[in-house]
């Protein structure tokens, strides 16, 4: 592994920016694509639940790569390779069919290409948690958050750019250069053997019946069911009372985004220097605050920074539970129980856009951004079974 420090984190964050500009593109820019070429919402809908699928499989992948070393080259280095390839074959090839005049074989390279970031995405979070020191969990994962944040960035305002004025296949190509970028980082490091103690054991997966891992996982249902609940609808409050444009909804996506990137920066320092409970607490105090806030935004004008604090908010919540979740995951079956902890988050996102969205329409955006906000205390009965035992020095 590097030595250099700069390289390492450089390495993760591309990664990182590598999938977050996939991940912007399916959720925000694939609909506008399928329905330039005449395709349905109901056709986009079909699309995003089958691409989605290999998110939900992927803890078998986590399995595959803690258990087995590929031709022995390593249990992260080549599985990483081969998703970031299998994504850029995946890319070039798309552009070239229609999905107007050939839906399933779209969708069908779109889902192998899902598999491909499913692949690289669990390995390079095995990867962080084989080689990370505890020092610099929180650094380490807010590099990975602001890397994923930055490409929502650049792809809310490249991308929509290139397929505006160019094409949608130069889109395609330029995604694919995009994945390109993270491989000579990932070429030159070289996996450490594993030590007596941490090779790939069934009876790791023991560790999900204590009661630490458990309301960890409650922990993070809860930020998550929060943050992605708040997220959706911060364009739509903004369109609806102020009657924001398309273009000054993506330049407030773009001040989020910035917002993000420094709650990456700002979650990991917490994290690294005031301990884990107190940086959990003072991100649920962000969260509070960042979302309450933003029930009390009266003109475009004071959304600006709102906008941009609930983008901190959201970036610090973030950093600091996959910080935590590194903390708490089993070396022996490192990717697999850290997948299983971010399949937990996604079920809470799925679930916390469903619910929110029902609230805004019953009760109204300001209401909703309230209750959401207020929720964030119920975190605080959880602090003590999962800092209590095991972290009696943590402050």
């Amino acid at each position: 592994m590097y030595t250099n420090k700069a390289l390492r984190y450089g390495m993760f964050g591309s990664l990182y920016f590598t999938q977050g500009t996939i991940l912007s593109y399916f959720t925000a820019l694939n609909a506008l694509y399928f329905l330039s070429r005449g395709l349905s919402m109901t056709d986009v809908g079909i699309f995003a639940s089958i691409a989605l699928i290999p998110f939900v499989i992927k803890i078998f992948l986590g399995v595959l790569s803690d258990k087995v070393n590929l031709f022995g080259l390593g249990h992260r280095k080549p599985y990483i390779l081969l998703g970031l390839l299998v994504q850029t074959v995946c890319l070039i090839l798309v552009s070239f069919v229609d999905p107007a005049e050939n839906y399933w074989g779209f969708v069908a390279l779109a889902f192998t290409l899902q598999m491909g970031m499913a692949l690289y995405d669990t390995c390079t979070d095995g990867l962080a948690l084989d080689t990370t020191p505890p020092e610099e969990e929180g650094t380490i994962q807010g590099f990975m958050v602001g890397g994923r944040a930055l490409a929502v960035v650049v792809t809310a305002s490249v991308v929509g750019l290139l397929a505006e004025h160019v094409s949608w296949a130069a889109v395609f190509w330029v995604l694919a250069a995009i994945t390109l970028v993270p491989i000579p980082l990932v070429l030159g490091i070289k996996e450490e053997q594993r030590v007596e103690g941490e090779d790939f054991d069934w009876s790791a997966f023991g560790a999900f019946k204590q009661k630490t891992v458990i309301f960890l996982a409650l922990l993070g249902f809860l930020f998550f069911f929060i943050i992605q609940g708040a997220n959706p609808l911060v364009n739509a409050f903004l369109q609806t009372d102020f009657g924001i444009s398309l273009s000054m909804a993506g330049y407030f996506t773009t001040v989020w985004g910035v917002g993000v990137v420094l709650g990456g920066a700002f979650g990991g320092r917490i994290y690294s220097r005031i301990g884990m409970k107190n940086a959990t607490m003072l991100a649920m105090g962000v969260g509070l605050v960042g979302i309450l806030l933003l029930a009390f935004i009266s003109s475009p004008a004071m959304a600006w920074p709102l906008v941009a604090l609930y983008g901190l908010a959201y970036g610090t919540q973030q950093t600091v539970f996959f910080s935590l979740a590194m903390k708490y995951t089993e070396k022996r079956i490192a990717a697999s129980m850290f997948s299983i902890l971010m399949a937990v988050t996604n079920v809470a996102q799925g679930a916390g856009m469903a619910i929110s969205g029902i609230s805004a329409d019953a009760a109204g955006f300001r209401w909703t951004f309230a209750v959401l906000a207020l929720l964030n205390l119920l975190a605080l009965p959880l602090l003590p079974v999962i800092f209590g035992k095991r972290n009696p020095t943590e402050s």
